[in-house]
């Protein structure tokens, strides 16, 4: 199911909850390090960059877009960490790790909405996003499991 909003197009699966996909940002050489972004919504809060597929996209390319969009910064995606499902919002989200080898200094959310980029230490990253967005804080509970940072 596809439902229009101003200037975007959500897509919904069948029970209702709308598609997302996102990315949990490590440093290529170092993965103890998670970029994490202003929300567009409480900029003092740190989230994980993501958002809704668009029509005839894929969950991998909407985590890249997505990432590009609002961290300004691309890399090599690695493992589907899992589709977390919030039952609050309803959606349901795919998330992927991204292995960061490129950062632009300038990015669309920076120019538009003035959104920064921050990397963080794991437990300082899991810190941020229990006290604000614990759904998250889980996805990075399951990078720990899936690629274990060193």
């Amino acid at each position: 199911m596809v439902k229009d909003k101003p200037n975007s197009t959500r897509v919904y699966d069948d029970d209702g909850y709308r598609k997302r996909a996102a990315c949990v940002c490590v440093k290529e050489n170092d993965q103890n390090q998670i970029l994490l972004v202003s929300s567009s919504n409480e900029s003092s809060s740190w989230i994980v960059p993501g958002g809704g597929l668009e029509p005839e996209e894929i969950p991998p390319e909407t985590a890249v877009r997505e990432v590009m969009e609002e961290a300004g910064v691309s890399g090599r995606l690695g493992v589907c960490l899992g589709v977390f499902e919030n039952n609050e919002r309803k959606h349901r989200t795919t998330v992927y790790i991204l292995h960061v080898t490129n950062e632009l200094s300038e990015w669309d959310d920076s120019k538009t909405i003035g959104r920064r980029r921050k990397w963080f230490q794991f437990d300082e990253a899991l810190d941020h996003l229990t006290a604000h967005k614990p759904l998250m804080a889980q996805w990075l509970l399951n990078i720990a499991k899936a690629e274990a940072p060193r």
